[in-house]
């Protein structure tokens, strides 16, 4: 049986390597496999007495300690929505780098959580759940709704956001406005394809009318620099609200809460055997 690696991209926040963790860990109990939990880059800045004492574990060294372990097939299964170039390039790259050093191994990586162009249904049903819980997808009165996502400068990764949120408003139907919005973009037209800033959204909609709520379904995985309590979108809605007396906006749970994701990681383990290999073996 390959070795599995959970990874995400990292974060130097806490919240983010906790939910990593308890993610493998369920992956694992579902598996019957042991899913080791790795992030790419950042979260070995966190200190390990924020952590329980045991430190976060990055790809390089990860890789490192399981080919010396014995371990000669590694699977990642990426915790990222779209194609990535933290997938494309950086998991290659740093693979090959530790493959010139070390006994021969072999490293595949499966499918983000959301492909194109077959996509995942599962994942819309996670965010129109999630919506749910902040009675946004129940009232009979009209909806004004965003997804909102880290923002991406490649357009592979937003056509996964625009995937989602056009199956999104057709569940939940015409009584909804479901808009699209980003925490961060580039400046300049070439970059229009990664929709508007999320504050200045809100402030279109809050002009447009202060008294309707907005509902934000929250496309990220775990708390960090946007997502979370104290995150740049915390204090986004904080400011809003502030300038628009009587706009309530409502935040939906992350997408890494809900016990759905394990169902779709766990359906790239079973599926293992498909994922193209990405480093030679080395040696």
């Amino acid at each position: 049986m390959p070795t599995f690696i959970l990874a995400d991209n990292g974060s130097k926040r806490p919240e983010s390597t906790v939910n990593l963790r308890r993610l493998a860990a369920a992956l694992s109990q579902r598996a019957s496999a042991q899913v080791h939990p790795v992030s790419l880059l950042h979260s070995n800045r966190i200190p390990a007495d924020h952590l329980d004492g045991r430190p976060a574990e990055t790809l390089e060294p990860a890789l490192r300690r399981l080919v010396s372990e014995g371990h000669r097939a590694l699977v990642i299964i990426p915790l990222f929505f779209g194609p990535s170039r933290a997938l494309s390039q950086f998991v290659p790259e740093t693979a090959a780098h530790v493959a010139g050093d070390l006994d021969a191994f072999s490293l595949h990586v499966a499918p983000p959580l959301c492909p194109l162009p077959a996509g995942e249904p599962r994942l819309v049903d996670i965010l129109k759940e999630n919506l749910q819980s902040t009675g946004a997808a129940n009232s009979t009165a009209p909806q004004r709704l965003i997804l909102v996502d880290h923002g991406s400068p490649i357009p592979e990764v937003t056509a996964v956001r625009r995937w989602l949120a056009d199956r999104l408003q057709e569940r939940l139907g015409s009584g909804a406005r479901l808009e699209q919005a980003v925490m961060e973009r580039r400046e300049g037209p070439e970059y229009d394809f990664n929709g508007p800033l999320l504050e200045d959204l809100l402030g279109r909609l809050a002009e447009e009318d202060a008294t309707r709520p907005v509902s934000l379904s929250m496309l990220f995985l775990s708390a960090g620099r946007h997502a979370g309590p104290g995150g740049d979108i915390a204090e986004t809605r904080e400011r809003v609200m502030a300038r628009h007396p009587g706009l309530q906006v409502h935040v939906s749970p992350l997408v890494g809460d809900h016990p759905g994701l394990v169902d779709i990681l766990h359906s790239r383990i079973e599926e293992s055997h498909r994922w193209r290999k990405i480093t030679p073996a080395a040696g």
